[in-house]
């Protein structure tokens, strides 16, 4: 079987993303990319990947630099596919990696080998008719408990709502992130003390604080210690991506466990974030960290530093499913993301949405992702 073509598709939403202060739930994402890896054994492989689409397509679509073997650096992905073998995932990975390296290695080069790699287990999951967490090394459950991820309401009485709501449709846990949040510093503590008397004792509460408001490591650990009185499992994205002293400092200084990682990427980014972070929640996005390549790497990795893994999985069903597959892997496994946005790169994309039952989405057990990508969107929403 031979690698005969890689595509990125660019979509584009019904208007432009949304984040007010009101706002009730996001629309997703206004542009997504979606991988298409096809083979000449009629087996085609599928990701989604949020990232800046059209940046990511040059990416993929960018000719061979030099013929010479070994030469690769400034190459095309694609170019550096075709005609290989797509079950040699491990060496795959390294070959895109080193061929983009003189551009790439961080950011929208590595975004785009992400979401290849995952078209590539899901390829392999199909040829050899099992899904992708068997071929990582094992299923650990069936099911995973799932948190609405959703934003911070701008008032205590809004926030009661919204968290009630939650629990009627049968979340057991409720993450609220950015939106007002970090803005004024004695409303924030008041939004989190309404969520958790909404929520109970009984059910999990997770913060989000958003890093694009600036803060030193000293004001985090104020905004930490601030609402820890609350209980929240979790506090993430308090700090720039790469503050990783800042990072170790808040983490040695609160009680609550602190989690990012999300825009990190490759196993050394993530060594980091343990080693030097001093992270206790890593939260790996499979469409960014490098795949699950990578992710079964940091899986591993966390396991020793005796670290949680919960990936990150906004963007589309796709990534959920991708996100159940490493859950069912780990050892253990906490929660799975679950966007509560409604648009409709967010709901549609498989042909059979993703459903939370009592709290929970079952593991995909189809062969490959184990959900089937609805191609009459794609060609709705697709505009290049």
């Amino acid at each position: 079987m031979r690698i005969t073509n890689v595509e990125l598709f660019v979509l584009k939403s019904q208007g432009l993303y949304n984040n007010p202060e009101s706002a009730e739930e996001p629309l997703g994402p206004t542009y997504l990319g979606i991988v298409k890896v096809s083979t000449d054994a009629g087996i085609c492989g599928y990701s989604d990947m949020e990232t800046c689409a059209s940046v990511a397509k040059a990416c993929v679509e960018a000719p061979r630099w030099s013929q010479e073997e070994g030469m690769e650096c400034f190459d095309g992905l694609a170019s550096l596919l075709i005609g290989e073998n797509p079950l040699e995932v491990e060496r795959l990975w390294y070959r895109m990696y080193r061929g983009s390296i003189y551009y790439g290695r961080r950011g929208v080069a590595i975004q785009a080998i992400s979401a290849i790699d995952i078209a590539l287990w899901d390829i392999c999951g199909k040829f050899y008719q099992q899904p992708i967490h068997i071929l990582l090394g094992g299923k650990w459950r069936d099911k995973v408990r799932a948190y609405a991820s959703t934003l911070f309401r701008p008032t205590p009485e809004a926030m009661t709502d919204a968290a009630k709501a939650y629990l009627d449709e049968g979340f057991t846990a409720v993450k609220f992130g950015w939106g007002v949040f970090g803005k004024d510093a004695h409303r924030d503590v008041k939004l989190v003390e309404a969520a958790r008397r909404a929520l109970g004792d009984h059910n999990d509460l997770l913060v989000d604080t958003g890093w694009f408001v600036e803060r030193t490591a000293k004001e985090a650990i104020r905004t930490v210690k601030s609402i820890e009185q609350f209980q929240p499992f979790l506090v993430e994205e308090l700090l720039h991506p790469e503050d990783y002293d800042g990072y170790a400092q808040v983490a040695r200084s609160v009680d609550t466990r602190i989690a990012c990682g999300e825009q990190e990427a490759t196993e050394w980014g993530f060594q980091r974030l343990i080693e030097q972070g001093g992270i206790d929640v890593l939260q790996p996005d499979l469409t960014r960290c490098g795949g699950f390549t990578v992710a079964r790497k940091i899986v591993h990795m966390a396991e020793r530093a005796n670290r949680l893994v919960i990936p990150h999985s906004w963007s589309s069903d796709l990534l959920t499913a991708a996100s159940l597959h490493l859950c069912a892997f780990q050892r253990r496994a906490e929660f799975v993301e679950f966007s509560t946005s409604q648009g409709p790169l967010s709901r549609m994309l498989a042909k059979e949405p993703l459903r939370m039952i009592d709290g929970y989405i079952r593991v995909p057990d189809a062969p490959g992702l184990g959900v089937e990508v609805n191609d009459a969107v794609i060609h709705q929403y697709r505009i290049s």
